[in-house]
């Protein structure tokens, strides 16, 4: 069914069942470990059915069958998002950094408006855990001979309106759709002689979660092997 589908948003749940089947496929030896190594952190990056489909494509069904593929997969990801948009709190609305520095990230709420000052200094915004005072969310950025580095988690639509005067906005992720219910982050502002720079990344939790699954899988071929 993901013919039909490819640009439908997957869910944690579609992930996981795409892990399971190369976890299957490498202990069957199916496939080596470097390509499996490959294909698993393609598979925690995956954003649409049709990014899953190609990484168990060649392998056999009998492995592991992927449930049916449904139209109320998207259900998730908005109960999921809902619950970090909180309407009516206010949130952190600056951070300042002159000739030195400042830092948001971990459980925190960002405020509909951000103010983001940087002179001779830097700034970090990690969103990868946080809240979100509302569906939109502005961030302006001022930075004069600084920095000010934006981290986004996948799912989230950004837009990057800033100017860069002997300078850079970075914008490799203006324009990527969003997941139905995430919020939305406007970046706007000015660099003169600094930077603004937008990464997205996956989620702590993915990322450790993937670690884990390369080393629990290299140990017990290891233990095959002796």
């Amino acid at each position: 069914m993901t013919e039909d589908l490819p640009e439908l948003r997957a869910s944690d749940a579609d992930r996981e069942r795409v892990a399971e089947i190369l976890r299957d496929a490498v202990a069957e030896g199916r496939l080596a470990m470097e390509e499996f190594d490959e294909r698993l952190e393609a598979t925690y990056r995956a954003r649409t059915y049709g990014e899953l489909e190609p990484l168990t494509a060649d392998l056999p069904a009998a492995a592991a069958a992927p449930a049916p593929l449904s139209l109320h997969k998207d259900t998730a990801a908005v109960t999921r998002w809902s619950e970090r948009i909180v309407s009516g709190t206010d949130g952190s609305g600056a951070g300042i950094g002159i000739l030195g520095g400042f830092q948001r990230k971990g459980r925190w709420t960002i405020g509909r408006r951000f103010t983001a000052v940087c002179l001779m200094g830097g700034g970090e915004l990690d969103l990868r855990e946080a809240n979100f005072a509302g569906p939109e969310v502005v961030i302006s950025c001022w930075a004069l001979m600084g920095g000010v580095s934006i981290v986004v988690p996948p799912g989230v639509e950004v837009d990057v309106r800033g100017l860069g005067i002997m300078g850079g906005f970075d914008a490799q992720e203006d324009g990527v759709p969003g997941e139905p219910g995430a919020p939305r982050v406007i970046v706007k502002g000015l660099a003169l002689m600094g930077g603004v720079a937008v990464e997205r990344k996956l989620l702590k939790e993915e990322r450790r979660r993937l670690k884990e699954e390369k080393r629990r899988l290299k140990d017990e071929r290891r233990k095959e092997l002796d």
